[in-house]
């Protein structure tokens, strides 16, 4: 059922749009006496979840008693993070999410619906697993907030992903990367209906009965045409109708389609957050169905210190590096770390564009001698900096004093972009 709907390519939701909508679906409930809240991580700052948790926090006061974002396998939050993102929410309300130790498993899809949706090449069943706060902590609503946007591993992110994935653990969170990444990410970018989340589906129909009731806090984001950010859609609601309708939007808003693919695509690293090519391959990801084949791809990133933000990850991209598909999944069948680990591995195969077009990191702390040994081309970051200033770029065609023509893009997390020939 939705409780609250309203977005539109041109509409714009401000703060208090946003408090009007949360009395009003929120009312429509009726008395809570513990709600947990489920925001994104600081990695989607932009997503407006932490002005809405922090008004759900007004809203509900001390019966909003723990909020536990959605970290998956990022990095914890530091004091200063959650002071940024979400204002005077008190920081005692705030709990770490432990994805390889502080799960339980409330189900199980069955390996032959796996089997079914990987088109015959995966046949393992998929645990649906979350921290295990949602099941033992005593609530009567539990609230999940986030922004749906074109995503590489389950088409349009958040809804049920931000629970078995930003809340889940290790066989929930690598086998449904996996199960994304063999089946094809640029088959699933974009699309609301796909392998994945028909999993995730699966998963809340039939193994979350022991979970309280969940009410799903759904923004639509983009940039206006002033440069700045705006709230186009708010969706609440507790089933995938609502999720859906702001798909939909997204796909408006969030996708740029041009006529013919690009020869050469610079992307900007925010370095508050984007610090691992875990996290900045999203310049990689959103990018890649608009590059031509023999394109090049340059991604400033100021910012980025490691490749995986968890240890073991790191090590593991370290260890194989970015080299595509076929080779990905024979260093799968032969090694063991890789095979426990396949949510690095289906990174791995997304973080290579399989030979089709060149990717270039200008990274701010990671040495040449580290890119390059992913698989990865390397430039000095000072050096690109001056040639592509991000302040002096516009979004999209910029035309470079001595002729070269670039296609330039603020914030990978933030859209998806293809030429018409490649998104079918």
């Amino acid at each position: 059922m939705i409780f609250y709907m309203r977005g539109g390519e041109h509409d714009v939701l401000g703060n208090e749009d946003l408090r009007r909508a949360i009395a009003e679906a929120f009312g429509a409930l009726g008395y809570k006496k513990k709600v947990l809240a489920i925001p994104p991580d600081f990695t989607r700052f932009h997503s407006h979840a932490g002005i809405l948790t922090e008004m759900l926090w007004n809203y509900y006061k001390n019966a909003l008693t723990d909020i536990l974002p959605a970290l998956g396998t990022h990095t914890a939050m530091t004091d200063h993070d959650l002071q940024t993102m979400f204002g005077s929410t008190p920081l005692d309300l705030f709990r770490v999410h432990d994805w390889r130790r502080d799960v339980v498993t409330l189900g199980e899809v069955p390996s032959d619906f796996i089997y079914q949706q990987s088109e015959g090449k995966l046949d393992y069943a998929w645990k649906a697993q979350v921290n295990r706060l949602l099941v033992e902590g005593g609530f009567d609503l539990i609230i999940s907030i986030g922004q749906v946007v074109p995503h590489e591993v389950i088409g349009m992110a958040n809804y049920n992903k931000n629970v078995f994935v930003g809340t889940g653990g290790p066989e929930g969170i690598n086998k449904s990367h996996f199960l994304g990444a063999v089946y094809g990410m640029e088959r699933i970018m974009g699309r609301a209906d796909n392998p994945v989340r028909r999993v995730f589906n699966y998963a809340s129909d039939h193994c979350s009965g022991s979970l309280p009731p969940i009410m799903y806090v759904l923004t639509v984001v983009a940039c206006g045409s002033d440069g700045k950010l705006k709230v186009r859609g708010l969706y609440i609601g507790d089933d995938v109708e609502c999720f859906n309708r702001a798909a939909e939007l997204s796909l408006k808003v969030n996708f740029e389609m041009l006529e013919e693919p690009l020869k050469k695509v610079v992307v900007y690293l925010d370095p508050s957050e984007f610090k691992s090519t875990w996290l900045g391959n999203k310049s990689i990801y959103r990018s890649r169905m608009v590059l031509a084949d023999g394109g090049e791809l340059i991604i400033l990133a100021p910012g980025l210190k490691e490749f995986g933000e968890d240890h073991q990850i790191d090590a593991l991209i370290r260890k194989y590096g970015y080299r595509g598909t076929s080779e990905t999944l024979a260093q799968v069948k032969e090694s063991n770390d890789l095979k426990n680990n396949l949510g690095a591995a289906a990174h791995l195969i997304h973080g290579s564009s399989e030979g089709r077009f060149s990717i270039t990191y200008c990274p701010g702390h990671l040495t040449k001698q580290e890119i390059e040994s992913v698989n990865i081309r390397y430039a000095d970051l000072e050096q690109m900096m001056q040639k592509y200033n991000p302040k002096k770029l516009s979004h999209g065609i910029n035309v470079l004093p001595g002729g070269e023509e670039i296609f330039f893009i603020s914030n990978p997390a933030l859209g998806l972009w293809a030429y018409k020939n490649r998104f079918i």
